[in-house]
């Protein structure tokens, strides 16, 4: 996977302080400080808000490429530099075949449909996860948008497709004992920075929030090495009932709280 290299240090991590709106869909402005760096999103509930409604599953993911795009294009404005969203787990494979080729199709059109707009927005795309699993035609798409996007600034968008926090951790550590065993490297020099190193997300900085969607309270094998020190928020609302309103209320609970990475409050 190609990698973007970012040398942000925990103190760039804490939230920023300001008067910035929120601009939001529906009930008007919520005044909120500006958001965090990094937000990461679990989209949990798509299932869920197509069967209250008696539609296919499918119907369900169809609607929440809507709320990607509303969340998409709120970042830049709410001073969100790196969006990361929980697309596709190593998990998900296990779900019913018509279901998980009907996601693989919703995947294609999206890369097609929203590619051209997502680079003239200023939006730099990259897929973290083992993308061998995924048809070859998905694989390259992936790889042409993370190529025409990669002078991108404005916004970093990761997607984590065919991705599984244990995994990460496990390919992560094979990768540090292949180099111990070719001699490139000592069991001794192996640390935090080395494993960091050898991650999917390498060149991220930690996320400083992360939001799952659904009411769910739980980080179903996400960015696990990585959630160190994330504050959590775990919304109500369905992902297709995620809209912009919903995003600033989420970042104005992040808002309120006191992130100390394990010092004494001041």
């Amino acid at each position: 996977m190609r990698r973007i290299d970012d040398d942000t240090s925990a103190s760039q991590n804490q939230a920023r302080s300001g008067s910035d709106q929120l601009p939001c869909a529906g009930k008007g402005p919520v005044l909120a400080t500006a958001g965090p760096p990094h937000v990461a999103i679990i989209m949990d509930g798509n299932g869920r808000w197509a069967s209250a409604r008696k539609l296919p599953r499918l119907a369900g993911h169809r609607r929440g490429v809507d709320s990607v795009r509303a969340i998409v294009e709120a970042c830049p404005d709410l001073g969100i530099e790196y969006l990361t969203l929980y697309a596709f787990s190593t998990e998900n494979w296990k779900r019913p075949m018509t279901e998980v080729s009907g996601l693989m199709h919703l995947f294609r059109i999206y890369l097609q449909r929203e590619s051209a707009q997502l680079n003239r927005e200023g939006v730099r795309v990259r897929f973290i996860g083992d993308p061998m699993p995924l048809p070859p035609d998905i694989q390259r798409m992936m790889r042409s948008l993370e190529e025409t996007t990669r002078h991108n600034v404005r916004l970093t968008v990761s997607i984590a497709i065919n991705y599984g926090g244990r995994a990460e951790m496990v390919n992560a550590t094979r990768r540090l004992a292949a180099k111990v065993a070719a001699g490139e490297m000592s069991p001794v020099d192996i640390d935090e920075n080395a494993l960091r190193r050898e991650l999917f997300t390498e060149g991220l900085p930690d996320p400083d929030l992360i939001i799952r969607t659904s009411g769910e309270q739980r980080l179903s094998n996400f960015l696990l090495w990585q959630a160190a020190y994330s504050e959590l928020v775990f919304a109500p609302e369905l992902w297709p009932d995620f809209d912009r309103e919903a995003f600033a209320r989420s970042l104005a609970r992040y808002d309120g709280r006191n992130r100390r990475y394990g010092a004494v409050a001041g």
